[in-house]
């Protein structure tokens, strides 16, 4: 009797974008000053890692039944190191098993979607693997890079399909064309991308665009009137906007792309907008995604009956249209470490020492608390020895990364060494019990106080002779309301 071959496809998904915007006539070109167009800020305490451990929680918690992960791919073109892995950070956060695979793709907004097609080929072999796409774009100060960039990250969990964890969309097929020819380019160490005229990028694009969307609808046996959603994206903005006019592809069925909202975030857009397309599809739905970066892919995707009830908890529709606030020409600036201001009158923070932070993963990546088996107090941080019953050695421990809590008592300190001050520091009360103080994130001191609902966010708390220290802050609970930027 032959064996009945399981689908293959996206079997859960959430995109994340970061709390700030900012407003495209705030930058200080003597362009656009009536414009009402904005982009998305990673903060000072995010970069390409945070962002991609947030957009993996969501995907995770998506699930009724967390999916097996086997391996776990990170892309971008701005990782926070070079020389190490960082997807071993995103490994740590999410407490995935040791005997899961955690591999960079970097270098290139291409690497993403070699990312989702490597995770699409493996899946064929039974493994089930959690791509996370994440970028942060900008440029020269005034530059169309920094007005037109933008910053997010996205997930996808992509295997076989099971009783666990069925498939939400199958993927039909993927065709790639490549060709070498240099229209955005940065050297090693630069901090901004250069590019070649317009017409030079848009004359080599187009022609491989209209092929492979071409080839991976003869693969899959399909007419342009039967797709559902066309994505289109990628680093060459012309490029992209002549092929959404000569898709063949009916209007309605074109996916905006919210480049007046969040701007272009690069490695992660693809990923962004193929999200937005499963939070609006309906079982059936065939979902078209072409990317245009250092060539052109296509791939195509059919929705199953499983994406009805299985969507992500936060859509991106939620995000772009929730609460979010306003951030500053000079602030931007700071954060993106293109204009230096004078520091707090403290020391500098000290380095993150690396013995000290492998002998407390669990604590510092993971925010594993211990509770007691006798009176059931738990301890942030992990203890071996009861606060309150004094019993040794009786513990079991539990991530409470997923926890929310509320603000006991809080501090506003205008003296501390960070980029967005004051600084506030909260002593949290955790959901289940618990107490321990962090740093808060995403909010204005004047916005703080006592009895706050939060959740835990992992985030950067310092960056000292190129050691980047991870831990986990709080900040506002999902504020996923109507609110103007």
């Amino acid at each position: 009797m032959a064996t009945e071959v399981p689908q293959i496809g996206i079997l859960s998904y959430a995109a994340y974008l970061p709390h700030w915007r900012l407003r495209h006539r705030e930058i200080s070109t003597g362009q656009n000053s009536g414009s009402s167009a904005t982009r998305s800020v990673a903060s000072y305490d995010e970069d390409t890692t945070t962002m991609a451990v947030q957009a993996a929680r969501l995907a995770l918690e998506a699930s009724p039944r967390r999916p097996l992960v086997q391996q776990l791919y990170f892309s971008t073109v701005e990782p926070a190191y070079i020389d190490r892995t960082n997807a071993t950070a995103i490994h740590a956060a999410l407490g995935l098993p040791p005997s899961v695979l955690a591999a960079d793709m970097l270098g290139s907004i291409r690497s993403g979607v070699s990312a989702l097609a490597a995770a699409t080929a493996v899946a064929s072999g039974g493994l089930s693997t959690l791509v996370t796409l994440s970028d942060t774009r900008s440029g020269l100060p005034g530059s169309a890079d920094e007005r037109s960039g933008g910053d997010a990250a996205v997930a996808f969990v992509i295997g076989p399909g099971s009783d666990r964890a069925p498939v939400l969309a199958e993927h039909i097929t993927t065709k790639h064309m490549t060709a070498e020819f240099l229209d955005r380019w940065r050297a090693p160490g630069s901090s901004h991308s250069q590019t070649w005229e317009d017409r030079f990028g848009e004359n080599n694009y187009l022609p491989l665009a209209l092929d492979v969307f071409s080839d991976a609808l003869i693969a899959a046996g399909l007419g342009r009137d039967q797709i559902d959603a066309l994505v289109v994206c990628g680093s060459h903005d012309r490029a992209v906007k002549r092929l959404r006019a000569q898709s063949g592809v009916r209007a309605e069925a074109i996916v905006e792309d919210f480049s007046r909202i969040i701007g272009n975030p690069g490695t992660a857009q693809p990923g962004v907008l193929l999200a937005d397309a499963l939070d609006r599809a309906e079982p059936g739905h065939l979902i078209a995604v072409v990317t245009l970066a250092d060539g052109a892919s296509a791939s195509i995707w059919r929705t199953t009956d499983a994406i009805s009830g299985r969507r992500a908890n936060v859509t991106v529709s939620d995000q772009i249209s929730g609460a979010s606030a306003a951030v500053g020409y000079t602030t931007f600036l700071t954060w993106k470490g293109q204009l230096r201001r004078d520091p707090p009158r403290r020391p500098d923070p000290a380095p993150s020492n690396p013995p000290s932070s492998a002998r407390s993963t669990d604590w510092k990546f993971g925010l594993v608390a211990s509770q007691c088996l006798r009176c059931g107090m738990r301890h942030l941080p992990p203890t071996r020895v009861c606060w309150q019953c004094r019993t040794a050695d009786r513990m079991t421990t539990e991530r409470v990364s997923s926890a929310n809590g509320t603000i006991a008592t809080f501090s506003v300190d205008h003296l501390a060494h960070t980029p967005h001050p004051p600084l506030v520091v909260a002593v949290i009360d955790l959901d289940g019990g618990g107490r321990f103080s962090c740093e808060m994130t995403d909010v204005e001191a004047a916005e703080v106080a006592v009895g706050d609902r939060v959740e835990m966010t992992f985030r950067r708390l310092t960056t000292t002779a190129g050691i980047h220290n991870y831990f986990w802050k709080a900040r506002p609970a999902s504020r996923i309301v109507s609110e103007e930027v």
